[in-house]
């Protein structure tokens, strides 16, 4: 029975490297004969060993594929500009640290922040990883529960930040403390990594007509969103520890991670310190305090010279990536809820369009939480 399921998980995984490697063959141009040859070699590969290993060249292009197919992300314009570093020979959870630390500096720029992802070693069983991250992702801020039933810090992190001090973690006990790495090798226990501070670029969050909102508020965020939980698929092999950065969309922050009412909740101090009347929905106290937090967020990350891009650009970069992807004969896709910005999204051109929502490969997938397994 084991050898019969082996046998039709090698046809399968073969139908998924034959494909990626024909299409990697066609958009790069490659010689035909070059290509069947390729694709020879990879059967013989898993014949012998139930796996293939993917060249750097096919490694690199097939994670630019993934963002390209991230139906998501509304960044896809700049695709092809991805830095891909190869970490498949780091063995252990140390050497999976170092290299994460080597990608949050190196991909931070001081503040000239490079599309960056870095791989770990693949399985050929996506429900068995090789090596797993627990963070969602490298860089985010505790969460403290209260004996009162509030949070300090972020809400968002409460699972992980009990998990990280049922490992010995302890934190500074702060609204903005830096949660540890948290990684997990085979079947091995979880080990944790403080993450150095001196590479951890961080924005205090200024406004250019309140003054007072940066002595009152006292709010910051971090430089670079490093997407950690994610599975890189590529040719029928599962990167299950991918680690990959663009820049922030300051919605993502101002809209989102400040704003939400079960993340920092920030919108009725903004009002506050704004002066305005929080009384009534009818005065649109909201909306003129998510639009200041807003101007914040982009003005901070301007000012310290941090690289971020505001949802209108966005939007217009997503449209010019749609017409780049037709005239390449590709249907552009897309999906629209996560597309739209999550402030005035019908001041967009992509709020008024609509996109098929194909799951292409490569591509990055959602993973089961380690808590859960």
């Amino acid at each position: 029975m084991h050898r019969h399921q082996a046998v039709l998980g090698n046809a399968q995984l073969l139908q998924n490297a034959e494909a990626y490697i024909r299409q990697y063959g066609s958009e790069l141009q490659i010689d035909e004969a070059a290509t069947a040859a390729r694709i020879a070699e990879a059967a013989a590969e898993i014949a012998e060993k139930g796996t293939y290993t993917h060249t750097y060249e096919e490694l690199a292009y097939g994670a630019k594929l993934a963002w390209r197919n991230s139906n998501r992300c509304i960044g896809r314009l700049f695709w092809d500009s991805l830095t891909v570093q190869d970490a498949r020979e780091a063995r252990t959870a140390g050497e999976i640290a170092e290299a994460v630390f080597h990608h949050i500096e190196y991909a931070t720029g001081g503040g000239k922040i490079l599309p960056t992802i870095t791989v770990f070693a693949p399985t050929e069983d996506a429900d068995r990883p090789n090596v797993r991250i627990w963070n969602d992702q490298l860089i985010r801020y505790a969460g403290y529960e209260q004996r009162d039933g509030t949070v300090l810090g972020d809400p968002i992190s409460l699972q992980l930040t009990r998990k990280c001090m049922e490992l010995g973690w302890r934190g500074a006990g702060t609204a903005f403390d830096v949660l540890p790495l948290v990684i997990q090798v085979g079947t091995k226990p979880p080990e944790w990594f403080d993450i150095p501070k001196d590479i951890v670029l961080e924005v205090p969050l200024t406004h250019p007509d309140y003054p007072a909102f940066e002595t009152e508020l006292q709010l910051k965020w971090y430089a670079v969103p490093f997407v950690s939980n994610m599975r890189l698929e590529i040719g029928g092999l599962h990167y299950t520890a991918a680690p990959f950065n663009g820049w922030y969309m300051g919605t993502e922050i101002g809209a989102r991670n400040l704003a939400d009412p079960f993340r920092y909740n920030k919108l009725p101090a903004v009002g506050s310190l704004l002066g305005l009347d929080t009384s009534s929905e009818v005065t649109l106290w909201r909306d003129r305090a998510l639009v200041e937090l807003n101007v914040a967020v982009l003005h901070s990350y301007k000012t310290q010279g941090v690289a971020i891009v505001d949802h209108h650009t966005a939007g217009k970069q997503f449209m010019l990536f749609a017409e780049k992807e037709r005239q390449q004969g590709r249907t552009p896709t897309g999906r629209w809820s996560w597309l739209i910005p999550p402030m005035s999204p019908a001041t967009t051109a992509i709020y008024h369009n609509r996109y098929e929502d194909t799951e292409l490969t490569p591509n990055y997938f959602y993973q089961q939480s380690p808590f859960d397994q």
